[in-house]
């Protein structure tokens, strides 16, 4: 999770020009267990009404199998193992296809990373497309540790980082036994912690898996695009409560709006609550510079910090801090707004 709210509000005039020229132009081995063995059925099509549970239990267990991996740090063993984990998982849940985007970037000191964006589609012949992304990335360096000691350590990233990424393959999981009317792709985009908040363009230094991936849409067409994009990012921490993110309202509020209408519906009001919370710098916004309407729900007004979570970009955020009624909760909000959303009959055509 990038940018430190604190900055935030000096670089909104900068970010908000970024974004009108880009619209103009892992647990215990029973967890694991859980998690990697979730029985897939047989896949049919969906009803508008015909919403599928959401097993916070399973988005638990997908969030622990990562931890377990260590810090999914690029260029190290365990982010490896992880990129391993999750293609191998999503191709089992049934996804029609995954594509694996691999890249050399640099990050802001210079230091060349391999990144591999995962992209799994679900019901590819189907026009009307959402995205849905989170980053599997950590950050390198545990930079907000109270302990000074701490801080060149990697964070274990289990609410910035694997939160996100567990509700994704919980929901993965789902629509290999049920697919919807639409079309949904679920990306898993990489080195998205790796920047710093020093220097005239630190924004750019952050998202690094995103903007390459905005820059090589796998689309073949602009008719093929996702109409609208939801990422999540720290969705698993106990207590969180989601406002709507400046960027997000400022720039795609007609699916904010979509989002905490379905949360109301679904009686989950007090988690995903009224009222515009601050700015953040997030891969959201890269996806709004390149022309799809993006939101962002991310847990950034905390009622201790104000900000952030406390445990943000340090050595606690790992297992004790993840939730599964948060997990459960967001799961939730997303199964409502993939299976209500429906497609004109004359326009789901390959």
């Amino acid at each position: 999770m990038p940018l430190s709210t604190t900055r935030i509000l000096s670089l909104i005039p900068a970010i908000m020009a970024c974004l009108c020229m880009g619209a103009c132009a892992g647990c215990s081995a029973q967890r694991q267990s859980e998690a990697d063995s979730a029985s897939v059925s047989p896949r049919h099509q969906a009803d508008a009404a015909d919403i599928p549970s959401f097993s916070a239990d399973s988005a638990y267990a997908y969030v622990s199998r990562q931890v377990e991996m260590g810090p999914r740090v690029n260029n190290t063993p365990s982010h490896r193992s992880c990129e391993q984990w999750l293609v191998s998982s999503l191709r089992k849940f049934g996804a029609d296809t995954v594509i694996e985007q691999r890249a050399v970037v640099s990050d802001h000191a210079g230091r060349a990373l391999d990144i591999n964006n995962i992209i799994a589609r679900f019901n590819p012949s189907a026009t009307k497309r959402i995205l849905l992304l989170a980053h599997y990335d950590t950050r390198p360096a545990a930079d907000q540790d109270p302990d000074p000691a701490n801080r060149d350590k990697p964070v274990p990233g289990a609410n910035d980082g694997a939160s996100g990424v567990g509700v994704l393959m919980e929901v993965a999981r789902q629509l290999g036994m049920q697919m919807p009317q639409i079309g949904v792709d679920i990306l898993m985009t990489d080195a998205e912690d790796c920047g710093t908040d020093e220097g005239p363009d630190s924004e750019l230094t952050w998202a690094l898996g995103t903007q390459y991936f905005m820059d090589h849409l796998p689309y073949a067409s602009y008719a093929g695009m996702p109409a609208y994009a939801i990422l999540l990012d720290m969705v698993g921490g106990a207590g969180a409560t989601f406002k709507r993110e400046y960027f997000s309202q400022r720039y795609a509020p007609e699916i904010n709006a979509k989002v905490w209408n379905a949360a109301r519906d679904a009686g989950l009001s007090a988690r995903f609550q009224s009222g515009q919370g601050p700015g953040v710098v997030d891969d959201h916004v890269f996806v709004n510079r390149g022309g799809i309407p993006a939101i962002d729900i991310i847990e950034c007004e905390n009622a201790q910090t104000g900000s952030f979570p406390p445990y943000w970009h340090t050595l606690a955020d790992d297992m004790p801090v993840i939730d599964r009624s948060t997990l459960g909760d967001v799961g939730t909000v997303l199964m409502r707004i993939i299976y209500t959303e429906t497609v004109p009959a004359d326009t789901d055509k390959p």
